[in-house]
């Protein structure tokens, strides 16, 4: 299923227009502009998001319910998981520890990944801690023992660099991995909605 919207920008006569698909003229002067000089030639925004089962050894977050594009705000919970070397997501929930490859994980953001000569770690080290009795549905509990609780966990037993020094504490990882991705992520999604709305968006820098 194609996620990406395919937001497009171009600069032709001093403003930044940003729409869904190249118009015949511009929303700003209206010029045509199959016959105009572009400042800056349309090019395609990049889409921030993922599909979880396409990035191996990494960890991913996505809206609680819904998706980021359509249902996403800021006051929203969001939930994280991670994917094995075969990009299998495994999170962990009231449903309990679950490994699969859910169509709700094709649009997330990526917080990081392992390099591949970490990849036999990654999933060895994830298997032990999923056999971890403590990941039963009967242990969890929506503010203490969650998903976040779950991937801090495995991060600190994997010992990788700055993504498992981040994890000894629950606000240092949200600070230095979270809120930076959702952040840029928000811009595209407030953007895109306007787009929806609109048509169209004129980005004026003054």
């Amino acid at each position: 299923m194609k996620m990406d919207p395919g937001i497009v920008c171009f600069q032709h006569c001093g403003p930044k227009i940003f729409c869904l698909s190249l118009p015949e003229s511009c929303p700003a002067c209206r010029s045509d502009l199959s016959k105009a000089d572009f400042s800056l030639l349309p090019f395609r925004v990049p889409y921030p998001f993922v599909r979880a089962s396409q990035h191996s050894c990494s960890v991913i977050i996505k809206p609680t319910t819904g998706d980021f594009l359509h249902d996403y705000y800021n006051s929203m919970d969001l939930h994280i998981g991670v994917t094995t070397s075969s990009g299998t997501i495994v999170e962990f929930d009231r449903n309990g520890l679950r490994r699969h490859r859910n169509s709700q994980w094709d649009q997330c953001l990526l917080l990081d990944a392992a390099t591949s000569s970490w990849t036999e770690h990654w999933d060895e080290v994830l298997m032990k801690v999923c056999k971890q009795p403590r990941w039963l549905a009967k242990n969890y509990d929506e503010d203490t023992m969650n998903c976040y609780s779950f991937v801090l966990t495995f991060l600190r037993c994997l010992s990788y660099g700055s993504l498992s020094a981040a994890a000894a504490n629950r606000t240092d990882f949200c600070e230095k991995f979270i809120v930076p991705r959702a952040t840029a992520a928000g811009k595209y999604i407030s953007l895109y909605r306007k787009l929806k709305e609109k048509g169209f968006h004129v980005h004026r820098t003054k």
